[in-house]
């Protein structure tokens, strides 16, 4: 804010400028989405110590997309709201999308694919409503909005791709390779057709590249920690196995004489 006054002759019209930063009115709407997992770890699937591990991804990419003005100071302010209200979107859909995927237990995986995307879809676009200030926006709202659809579209059917690569192997390398291969392949499947539309054909490689590269940049950013949590908690690893199809199904002698095992 800057006092601004015609003082004639007698001083400055302008006086130094001072930085305030305005409170929300309220604190539910940014404790609403921590309410909605906490609630998902009630859930029978998740009633163990190794779910609430979810926290973590969650509380490192919420708490880390805040430093990322200190990093980057010439990043424009509107970038980095829009940066922040996409990746706390996201982030808090994936989580959801790992708490229940225990529900996706298709023997196909287009089907968890699927589920995949609509719990993606309904999770973010849930938190994107519940922290926004509408009073304060417009049109920047529907732009975020459609990246954030797109980016809840565009996260399953790279997951579901990277687990094609793996070919019902579980390989955590080979899977964090794919997703991002996948991710940058589908993102420009996505945005290539737009740039030739608005463009009608004419269009710099270089002016699709980088997008490309940012979107492909941010989703991959949000899944990381996730999948490294799924790589290192035997709980999140089984539901990502069963989620992605990445274990070959046992023939039913096999499996009956395990079971066997199992009971003895």
């Amino acid at each position: 804010m800057v006092a601004s006054a015609d003082l004639g002759g007698l001083g400055a019209k302008e006086g130094p400028p001072v930085t305030y930063d305005w409170m929300r009115a309220s604190m539910l709407p940014v404790a609403l989405p921590w309410l909605a997992i906490l609630l998902l770890l009630v859930f029978k699937p998740n009633r163990f110590p190794r779910a609430w591990w979810i926290l973590a991804p969650l509380a490192c990419l919420t708490c880390s997309i805040g430093y990322v003005p200190e990093i980057w100071p010439s990043m424009p302010s509107q970038l980095d709201e829009v940066l922040h209200d996409l990746v706390v979107a996201l982030a808090f859909g994936v989580a959801a999308v790992w708490l229940l995927s225990a529900y996706l237990k298709s023997r196909f995986r287009i089907l968890n694919v699927l589920g995949f995307l609509l719990v993606l879809e309904f999770f973010s676009f849930v938190v994107f409503v519940f922290t926004q200030d509408w009073d304060e926006l417009g049109a920047e709202a529907v732009e975020i909005g459609i990246a954030l659809a797109l980016s809840a579209a565009v996260i399953p059917a790279a997951a579901g791709l990277a687990g094609l690569l793996c070919r019902k192997r579980y390989r955590p390398l080979v899977l964090c390779v794919g997703m991002l291969v996948m991710l940058l392949g589908v993102w420009m499947l996505v945005l290539l057709p737009i740039f030739l539309i608005q463009t009608a054909g004419n269009v710099p490689v270089s002016q699709v590249v980088a997008p490309v590269l940012v979107i492909a940049g941010i989703c991959f950013g949000v899944l990381l920690p996730f999948l490294l949590l799924s790589f290192s908690n035997s709980l999140f690893r089984e539901r990502l196995i069963q989620l992605l199809r990445l274990a070959p199904e046992l023939p039913p002698v096999i499996a009956t004489r395990q079971k066997e095992l199992a009971i003895r």
